[in-house]
Parts: C-alpha cells; sequence; structure tokens
C-alpha cells in the first residue's frame, strides 16, 4: 500500500518513540505500508563529509551505501510505526545486499520508497527485511535489502560457538578510532546509543562502544573503489561488533569476475564481517 510523504520524517520524535516502545505483538504482523519521497536530491555537504568519515574519494557518482543513510528516516519511521510489531531498539541487523543497477549520479532527483517484508523463523528468534528501493525518472537503479533479528533466545548459534578460524593475512591493517561511532551516527542518522554512548553500550551488553555495520560495509567497498562495475551486487553478513577503539583487518580476494572480502579482528582473527561483490 503506498503512503508517500512530502520530505523526509524528522528523527527526533522517531527516535523518543523508538526509546518509548517496548512491547512485542502477540502475532506478530508486518504492515504493508510502503513509504515513500518523491524528488530526494542530495546535499553535497553531507555527502562530503558521509564520503571523509567512510573513506570514499569526493566524485560525481553517490557511493552504493550512501541511499542507505538517505533513506534512514523513512526506515525508521515504519520502523517505530505503532502498527510495526517490534521495538526497533531490540532489533539486531544481521545482514545487507545492495543491488546497484546503474551510477548513481549525485546531481539525480531519486524517488525512494521503504517497506518491511519476508518475516519468518530463524533459530535464535524471528528475522525480517527492510526493503529501500529508488528511482530516477521512474526508472529503478537501486535496491536495499537489510535484514533484522528479533532475539526470542540467549544461546549463542553453532557458528559463534565453533572457534574462529585461522583468518588469512590482511591486504591491509585499519585502526578504527572511538569517534567512529559519534561521526558515522552524524552523518547516516544512526545515533543507537550502542554507537556513540559507552555508559548505555554497557547497558546493551557492550563492554565499549560498537562500530556502525553499514560503516564498515562501506569502508569495505571505500578500499574497492576504482576496481568496481558499474552494477553490482553487494552482500555482507554480520557476524561480530567491532568494539572501539579497535584495530581490524582486511581482506579482498578476486573472484569470479568480483570480490569476497571481509574484516577481522587484529587479535584473535575472529570475523566481524564477510562479504562477496558480484
Amino acid at each position: 500500500m503506498p503512503a508517500p510523504l512530502d520530505r523526509m520524517p524528522r528523527l527526533g520524535p522517531l527516535y523518543r518513540a523508538a526509546a518509548l516502545r517496548r512491547a512485542v505483538a502477540a502475532d506478530p504482523v508486518l504492515p504493508e505500508r510502503e513509504l515513500t519521497v518523491e524528488a530526494v536530491t542530495v546535499d553535497r555537504a553531507h555527502l562530503a563529509e558521509y564520503n571523509r568519515v567512510c573513506g570514499f574519494r569526493l566524485r560525481d557518482e553517490l557511493p552504493a551505501t550512501y541511499l542507505h543513510a538517505v533513506a534512514f528516516p523513512l526506515a525508521m519511521a515504519l520502523m517505530t510505526a505503532p502498527d510495526f510489531p517490534f521495538p526497533v531498539l531490540g532489533l539486531v541487523h544481521v545482514a545487507n545486499r545492495i543491488e546497484l543497477l546503474r551510477p548513481l549520479p549525485s546531481s539525480a532527483a531519486f524517488s525512494v520508497s521503504v517497506r518491511a517484508g519476508a518475516l519468518r523463523p530463524h533459530d535464535r528468534g524471528t528475522q525480517l527485511d527492510v526493503v529501500t528501493t529508488a528511482t530516477i525518472d521512474g526508472n529503478p537503479v537501486f535496491s536495499d535489502t537489510s535484514t533484522y533479528l528479533r532475539r526470542t533466545g540467549s544461546g549463542a548459534s553453532a557458528a559463534s560457538a565453533r572457534p574462529a578460524a585461522e583468518p588469512p593475512a590482511p591486504n591491509a591493517v585499519w585502526r578504527v578510532p572511538r569517534r567512529v561511532g559519534t561521526d558515522y551516527a552524524a552523518v547516516s542518522g544512526d545515533r543507537n546509543p550502542i554507537h556513540t554512548s559507552r555508559l548505555l553500550a554497557k547497558v546493551f551488553g557492550f563492554p565499549r562502544t560498537i562500530a556502525h555495520g553499514m560503516w564498515t560495509k562501506a569502508r569495505c567497498l571505500a578500499a574497492l573503489e576504482g576496481r568496481l562495475p558499474d552494477s553490482y551486487t553487494v552482500d555482507v553478513a554480520f557476524k561480530t561488533p567491532i568494539l572501539l577503539p579497535a584495530t581490524v583487518g582486511f581482506t579482498a580476494v578476486a573472484q569470479g569476475g568480483g570480490w569476497d572480502y571481509g574484516v577481522h579482528d587484529g587479535r584473535s582473527g575472529r570475523p566481524h564481517l564477510t562479504g562477496t561483490v558480484r
């Protein structure tokens, strides 16, 4: 069901709604609305800051991950609505897929839509997808699928219980400063306190603040900049959080015309993220 909006929602009221929401629907059903904003244009100063934080060069084309940040207020509006079945602060971002169908010119006007779907059981709870699409003059150019997990148990999965495999030798070693959490929160709008407040991160079970998963994905694509085609699909699975500050290893291996890439802990070798570009 289309639900057009005049402009991107303001995040302040949405965060207040998220903070107040605690109840989980007894019989979860996802809303059928698709929130849409027409004629979305790029703020060049914001783009420059996003590129700085994530490591991209300044270009006339948008990074593949940029529209995820642009559409974040729409996703929050959908996920904090009274008929959304889960509190947004209880959802864990476990995977993301971006399909870039053509280069995204920074001068374009985009129609951006967000919807939720694919509610399904998982061995640790329930999963769902939040799907963002963008068009230029009615033609699809971008799709972003974020998979979220609503945990219903505290037990670790079999995969996380296994010892970490020996990681490959990194192509690069990144020192990730504590400010990455607050810097990416400012450019993405994602101000979840687990990324910005050490005290509140501890409330949610983390010893320190953690890096945003989408920052880590963007940083990986920035490292591959200049070696990617005009259109591609980039998948990522978020494994373990990066506790800030951190030293991590980045690995990329050319594979079948694309790339297999990953980020792992610089000491333990435990993976933070694994992904592919095809």
